[in-house]
């Protein structure tokens, strides 16, 4: 009885507490036609203090979509386009000499900031995706002999391109595995594409004005953590990911052949966090099997390698969680 006292009071604390996630769902409407799935992402990476790789063919609003977030919480926003002939200084900065102070100055890069987008990732060398990916998971870079810590909150969204391979660094699976989610973004309705179109036309205003201070998302990540999950769903999200290292215990059998590894217990950690965000955003203070289902896919279609025969027979990633989902228990 004590246990569900608790959790009424923790639903009416998260009820009061992520009102401001309405407010800015609906900024992110006045400029972002559909793209739902893309603006809970960003919220849920933003709640959880985990970035977040897009893919998606170019024209899809990805730019604008965590440009439009950053200024609606007031935040620092930088991007950095990347190419062949990128330096790690050009994305975390340098010791330059001054001969005005004589000395030697140091220059930060373009990270520092709170939501950085870091446009077409697998355009980059590999030693410059190393130097993003260290920052992004020490929170913190090291310029010449010194080391400065990055803003809070600090978001990274990080676009690839499906289609276009010529010239790519591809990322290793153990660099791709420091992103919470992998959303992959498709076109937009009908509807929403007319509805796009008239936005252009009439030359609506797409600038938004700050509703939230940085502050109150650091707050927000506080009482987020204080989301319930109860044991059942923790050894459900756990079924989930040890499915995809030992797909024959959970009768899927057919699986075998198609998955090189499965989920690491980075996965089960990030499927955890990534639910709890997820309750929170629905004004929720527990998390249900639903909540798990809605992030299984963008938390898991990145750390799934998938065999040659899966790629011979058009087996993706995708396909492998959604029989996954289906065949895990649900408590």
């Amino acid at each position: 009885m004590a246990e569900s006292i608790d959790i009424r009071e923790l639903n009416e604390l998260i009820e009061s507490q992520s009102a401001f996630v309405t407010n800015l769902t609906m900024g992110m409407d006045q400029v972002i036609v559909g793209q739902k799935h893309l603006v809970e992402s960003l919220l849920i990476g933003l709640l959880s203090d985990g970035h977040v790789l897009l893919e998606g063919v170019p024209g899809l609003a990805k730019t604008l979509a965590i440009k439009t977030l950053a200024s609606l919480i007031d935040a620092k926003y930088n991007r950095i386009q990347f190419t062949p002939d990128l330096l790690p200084a050009d994305v975390i900065g340098t010791v330059i000499y001054s001969q005005k102070e004589e000395n030697f100055l140091v220059e930060k890069g373009p990270i520092f900031a709170n939501f950085v987008l870091a446009d077409e990732i697998n355009r980059a060398p590999a030693k410059v995706q190393s130097a993003l990916l260290e920052a992004m998971q020490e929170r913190q870079v090291t310029i010449g002999k010194e080391t400065f810590q990055l803003p809070k909150p600090f978001l990274v969204l990080a676009t690839q391109n499906p289609i276009e391979q010529e010239g790519t660094y591809p990322l290793p699976e153990a660099q791709v595995d420091r992103f919470m989610l992998k959303v992959t973004i498709d076109y937009p309705k009908h509807e929403e594409e007319k509805l796009i179109i008239n936005y252009h036309i009439t030359g609506k205003s797409q600038e938004v004005k700050p509703i939230l201070k940085s502050e109150e998302i650091l707050k927000a990540r506080e009482i987020v953590k204080q989301v319930y999950i109860d044991e059942k769903i923790q050894k459900y999200i756990v079924d989930i990911v040890f499915a995809t290292r030992y797909p024959e215990k959970y009768d899927l059998k057919e699986l075998q052949h198609y998955i090189d590894f499965g989920g690491s217990p980075r996965a089960s950690i990030n499927l955890a966090l990534a639910s709890r965000a997820y309750a929170f955003i629905k004004r929720r203070g527990y998390v249900i099997p639903e909540d798990v289902r809605a992030v299984a896919h963008d938390v898991l279609r990145h750390r799934i390698g998938l065999s040659y025969e899966a790629e011979a027979n058009n087996i993706t990633s995708d396909e492998i969680v959604s029989q996954v989902l289906n065949k895990v228990e649900v408590p």
